[in-house]
Order: C-alpha cells, then structure tokens, then sequence
C-alpha cells in the first residue's frame, strides 16, 4: 500500500485543563489543616492577596454595597456534552468557577487592554473575603500541644541511662550502637556476633553490655526476640515464679495459639496453676520500647460539624485558621494610575490567579456543604439512633441529588472528617455496600459491622463465637450473609478468631472461688 500525504478536517470536543481548573479540583481534595497551608504559601507568592480583618457580616455587606453577582450554584457540575477520553478529570467534568472577567479579558491568551480593570476591582476593593464563612469568627490561638515539650524518644532515654553507667570506653561504644540499633518495639535488630563485628570487639563483651543495656528502663528493651523480651520482664516482676519462665521458655507457641489444657499437660500442672501463670503473663509487655515512641499522635481536626438543634441537623463548617482573603489596595490603585506595560502585566495576571483563588475556595466550601447536606438526608436514621442505622449509599446517589459528577463527590469526601452526634467519622464512610436481607431492605454493611463487634463483645469468653455460629445468628435476624463474609469483616475489625479469643481464666476463677 503506497504511502501519501492528505489534509483533512475532523471536529471534536474535549475538556482542557487549564491550570486554573487544575487549581479548582486541588482545592476541592483538600482538608482544611491543607488548604490553610496552601492558602498561607499563596499569601506568600501573590501580593494582591492579603487578609481581610473585616467581621464574616461585614464582608458579605460589602460584596452585596459593590453589586458582586452571586455564585454559581453548578460550578462543578459535570461536562457530559460531547467530552472525550480525557482521564479521571475529563469523566468528572469539573467545571471551576469562572468569573465574568475571566471570560472577557483572556481572547485567545491575549489580554484585552480595553477591559475597565479599575471598574472591576471597584468590585472586590470594599474588603470582603471572597468567599462566606459559615461558623463564627474566633481568635486563633496556639495549639496547647505546641506549648509543651516533647517526651524524650526511647534513644535519649536510654543514652541517658547509659551515661550514668560505670562501664569502660569499649562497653560504652557498644553499648551506643545497640542503643542505635533498637527498631520502634524496643528490639534489637542484630545478633551478638554480627553486634561485636560492628563495634569491632569480641563476642563475649558484645554479650555482656547487652546484658546492662537489657537491664535499663523500660524493663525487657534490646531483647533479640520476644521470648526473651518477657522472659528479661518475668525475671523482674516475678522472680520466685518458676511456671511463669517455664511456659514463656518452652511453651509460647501453646500459649499463642491458647492451648491451655496442652501446656498444664506437658507441665504436669493443674489448670488452676496455669490459669494464674497466665495472669502474671498478661502483665507483661511484649513491646517495651512503644511506651516511648516517638512518633506522635495524629489529632483529628472536624472539617465540618453537625449538630441538632430543635429536631433539625445543622451543617456548620469549620473555618478556624482559614484566612479570609480580598485583594490589596494598594495594587489595585497602582493598577489605576497605570505606568509600565510590563508591570501592568504583571499586576493583572497577578489579580486573575487571586480573584480565581478567591472564588475556587468559595465555590469549595459551598461543594462540602452540599454534600454533607445530601448526607444527612440519606443517613437521617444513623444521626438520629446510630450506626445500627446506616443506610447502604453510593457516590452515584448523592451525585445525582446534589447534581454533580461521581468524580467530585469522591474528591469532596476524601480526608475530610465530620464531627456527629455519633462521633467524628470520614465522610467516606457514609458510602458502603449493603448487605442483603431475607424480607425488607437492605442493610449496609457497616451497621452488620457493628453487629457482629457487639456480638462478639457480649460473647462467654470460655466458649466464643465461631464464624458459622455468628452467621447463623445475623440470619435469625433476617441478614443474608455467608460465614466467609463473616470472616472478612472480623478480620476488618480487627478481632482475632474463635480459637484465639478463648479465654478460660474467668470460668477458672469462677470455679476456684
């Protein structure tokens, strides 16, 4: 087939995204601690943006005295006309907010000089924020926890130690490197000869610093295994007891696996002295180094709160820490007395990226509000009795009843958090499959959830719950749901099998008394 060169002419449509439109779906994925952050580094980078001081009332007073137009109840809704294969973003059809100046000023990437620059910024000069803010006002004020010091890490709390030990040059330098070498639980992550390699020393005194260092606080670091770890804590919480070391020493994989009648077998025992051994077990910690981790807790902070007042649930976001941003003054008159082209440039291409932050964020927090408002009237049952109550829901549901793509409420509801009556949830966790019931509807699949962790909490300890006996029971309660589904969701919740959650130290204790 002879190769030839044609012209030819094909109409199409596809979404292009602009950085503008980038910025507007950036915004909308992020949680508020984040877009505090990237409103501060524009703070940083754009000199027309500047904080408002103005009252939440005042700002919006201003906006309504300058005859701004309102916003665009569908500035995200989706682009289903004629779009094509454009990724995730394009199946979204996010459209971002966009301003009647945008439109009239940008021709083709050109900047149209005859636009009435001073008029428009007569607009946005009266200090409103740009955006409304739905909660009251109040004074920022340091974190309490930023106020204190730091605990000491497991490291300097061992180093510590180690300094006001008596111990020569060459223990010293060993004693450091197995303090350097310990992993977050407290273990040592070497063996003595590997650990004498290192520090350049025999294996005999790598074997006896080791023994100090396992000496020190907390009780049961540096052990090489967990065997060793509770046999150090056994030793010195309970020295006289010889069943206890006996059963951590030759007997541990019976006692994970809870074989208790096998361990009082080959022991010779009774179960009554096996029962007490297990206690003193109990005590110990087969992570001693987590007591003092460095790594600090996460706090969650809500990105929106709902609260019921007089029958009726109420959406409040929280805008604590988010500045409220206008436009700078002083660049809007240095824009009105003209000058050079050059820094006119500037100054508009500067005014464009504040005026569409401003709005982006407006139109963002109108989005949240939204979705949780669709919501709640979906799982009106679960603010109202709990998470027995929650309804099976998908993104599609609140999409179609909010009007906006399945793309954008996933980006809405991504690491944004939702403080209820019932607790502080991720607003993903709303949306879940539902569980088929023998008659009536469905139920979703984190109210079973909750069954099942109720069960099993209520559970006789001597005799658990088995998977099969748990299904048997959810289908008396009319839930169709198989024992490997059962599984699945124990495993979810993190509880261990029935095999493992036996335990028979309170019928022992029952029976002794």
């Amino acid at each position: 087939m002879p190769l030839e060169l044609k012209q030819s002419l094909r109409l199409s449509q596809q979404l292009v995204m602009t950085p503008q439109l980038q910025q507007a779906i950036k915004l909308l994925q992020l949680n508020r601690l984040e877009l505090a952050d990237t409103i501060n580094q524009e703070l940083e980078e754009n000199p027309l943006l500047e904080i408002s001081e103005e009252t939440t009332q005042d700002a919006e007073q201003a906006e309504l005295d300058a005859g701004a137009e309102p916003e665009s109840e569908a500035a995200l809704r989706s682009d289903d006309q004629g779009t094509e294969g454009q990724g995730e973003d394009a199946a979204g059809g996010e459209e971002a907010p966009e301003s009647p100046s945008e439109r009239e000023v940008e021709v083709d990437g050109q900047i149209n000089e005859d636009f009435d620059w001073e008029n428009y910024l007569g607009e946005y000069s009266s200090g409103g924020s740009g955006y409304e803010s739905i909660v009251r006002e109040d004074k920022d004020a340091p974190a309490y926890e930023n106020m204190i010091s730091s605990p000491p890490s497991l490291r300097d709390h061992l180093l510590e130690q180690l300094s006001f030990t008596e111990l020569g040059p060459i223990e010293l330098a060993v004693g450091e490197i197995i303090i350097e070498s310990l992993d977050a639980d407290g273990y040592l992550i070497m063996g003595a000869e590997e650990l004498a390699r290192v520090a350049g020393t025999d294996t005999e005194t790598a074997e006896r610093t080791l023994k100090r260092i396992q000496g020190f606080d907390p009780t049961g670091v540096a052990a090489r295994d967990l065997r060793e770890c509770l046999l150090i804590q056994a030793a010195e919480l309970y020295p006289d007891d010889e069943l206890v070391r006996r059963i951590i020493s030759d007997h541990l994989p019976d006692l994970e696996r809870r074989r208790y009648q096998a361990i009082a077998k080959k022991l010779k025992v009774d179960m009554e002295e096996v029962a007490r051994a297990l206690e003193a077990i109990q005590t110990l910690d087969p992570r001693p180094g987590q007591a003092l981790s460095s790594e600090q807790a996460q706090y969650i902070t809500p990105d929106i709160y709902i609260y019921k007042v007089d029958g009726e649930f109420v959406i409040t976001l929280n805008e604590d820490g988010l500045p409220k941003l206008r436009v700078n003054n002083f660049y809007r008159e240095a824009l009105a007395l003209g000058g050079d082209a050059e820094a006119k440039e500037y100054v508009q291409g500067k005014l464009r990226s504040a005026l569409w932050l401003i709005r982006s964020i407006h139109q963002r927090q109108r989005t949240i509000y939204k979705v949780t408002e669709s919501i709640v009237k979906f799982q009106r049952d679960f603010f109202d009795k709990g998470i027995a109550y929650l309804k099976p829901l998908v993104l599609r549901d609140v999409a179609e009843d909010v009007g906006m793509h399945e793309s954008t409420i996933s980006r809405v509801t991504t690491s944004k958090y939702v403080h209820t009556p019932q607790g502080v949830f991720e607003l993903k966790y709303f949306f879940n499959s539902g569980i088929n019931r023998f008659q009536g509807q469905a139920m979703a699949s984190e109210a079973v959830k909750e069954r099942i962790r109720r069960m099993i909490a209520g559970e006789d300890t001597v005799k658990p719950l088995s998977d099969q006996a748990i299904a048997e029971m959810l289908e008396r309660e009319d839930i169709d749901i198989a024992r490997r589904t059962v599984a699945k969701y124990r495993e979810m919740l993190g509880i261990l099998p029935s095999s493992r959650r036996r335990q028979p130290l309170k019928a022992l204790g029952k029976s002794k008394g």
